[in-house]
């Protein structure tokens, strides 16, 4: 039976992409080297076949989008259930180098199909433009995927080996994620199309709200922009971070501290967001999240290692609010008609960049050590110089 009330559908899809997440994402950080080691190939091998993932992904997307655009999120992400179990096995079955890439290259189809770009079109497509607090709510549950995921990965891996654990997760996918998204409501036979929030950027005025849209060529580039921007900068932190700080002079302790403050302050991000920040432009939270990462890396690069627990909480925080902006940016821009093809074709330079980011970013810090974060507190700055050219009008 399908869930109707609000608060159970977003719970049971925070959830499923929790699982959906650990499994894809979050899944080589543990079985890299193990999986490396049998194989009798270095674990950089193992990371190319996970980039590859990542840009198979960004070529789902649209495909994934516009089905969901037509049929309903429902079909959909039951569907990538089944696609990412039958690519977990097959990862689990690798023999050779070919066959690791072919296997990634179908979790590739999966992560394309089954993240939170999905699941962002999945709840548009049920609520319209009521779907900011329930893009927040998935993103609350689903940020514990490497917590949960680690922990899960490394058990199954010591009792039953890399192997093993990649079966673990495919047999979760069947008897938890896909009853998960087999609850889901299916969607109206239109996209709801309520009133949207009077939420207005500071210094516009309701009657600017009803001007003609800003040029749609235009707001989408540089939505891409930004996403692809600080996809790139959240993957380079999430691979090099410990790396990075001890390049600034931290210890590896203090280094290791650090990065274990990113997590709960991602959240915190998204609390404050679902709390505070919801009464305000989605706007206005995107250009105050694009400054923490810059904030804080010229803290960093300036005051050194006693400065990064705050550059983490920083980074962190804005990092865990533009997450959520990459679900309720082009929403408030262009409304929810074709909201998941428009958001697949809008997220794919960020897929692409997320791909190459641990090479491009890690190749960096080999060459200049610390001052490779001017990369990344540029790119920071280039997507608020970019949020700031967006000037909202209602969809």
């Amino acid at each position: 039976m399908a869930l109707q009330h609000r608060g159970a559908v977003v719970a049971a899809l925070g959830s499923a992409q929790t699982l959906s997440w650990a499994s894809s994402y979050y899944l080589a950080a543990l079985l890299a080297a193990p999986m490396a080691r049998d194989l009798g190939v270095a674990p950089a091998t193992v990371f190319a076949a996970f980039s590859l993932a990542l840009v198979v992904s960004a070529a789902f997307g649209p495909v994934s989008g516009r089905a969901i655009d037509r049929h309903g999120g429902r079909p959909v992400l039951m569907a990538t259930n089944v696609v990412f179990a039958v690519a977990l096995v097959a990862i689990g079955f690798v023999d050779s180098v070919w066959a690791l890439f072919a296997a990634w290259a179908l979790l590739g189809v999966a992560m394309g199909s089954g993240l939170y770009e999905a699941a962002f079109a999945a709840l548009v497509r049920l609520y319209g433009h009521d779907s900011r607090n329930p893009i927040t709510g998935i993103t609350l549950i689903a940020g514990f995927a490497s917590t949960v995921g680690w922990p899960l990965s490394a058990w199954m891996e010591q009792r039953y080996g890399w192997r093993g654990a990649c079966f673990g997760w495919a047999a979760l996918h069947l008897l938890i994620g896909l009853p998960l998204n087999a609850w889901l409501p299916r969607p109206p036979a239109q996209v709801p199309m309520p009133a949207p929030a009077p939420a207005v950027e500071a210094g516009t005025s309701q009657a600017d709200d009803t001007q003609p849209a800003q040029g749609a060529a235009m707001a989408t580039a540089l939505l891409a922009f930004v996403f692809a921007a600080t996809w790139f900068i959240s993957t380079s932190m999430a691979a090099h971070l410990p790396r990075m700080l001890q390049a600034t002079g931290a210890s590896l302790a203090v280094a290791v501290g650090v990065g274990a403050l990113v997590g709960p302050a991602q959240v915190a991000g998204r609390l404050l967001e679902f709390g505070v920040l919801r009464r305000l432009h989605p706007l206005f939270s995107a250009r105050m999240a694009a400054l923490g990462h810059p904030i804080g890396a010229a803290g960093l690069l300036l005051l050194g290692p006693a400065f990064a627990p705050v550059f983490a909480v920083l980074h962190g925080a804005g990092n865990g609010i533009l997450t959520i902006a990459k679900g309720t940016l082009p929403l408030v821009f262009f409304g929810p008609q074709g909201y998941g093809a428009r958001q697949g074709w809008m997220m794919l330079p960020a897929r692409v960049s997320q791909a190459f980011a641990p090479f491009a970013f890690g190749l960096a810090l080999d060459r200049w050590g610390a001052a490779s974060m001017g990369i990344s507190l540029v790119l920071s700055l280039a997507a608020f110089g970019a949020l700031l050219v967006l000037r909202h009008r209602t969809a």
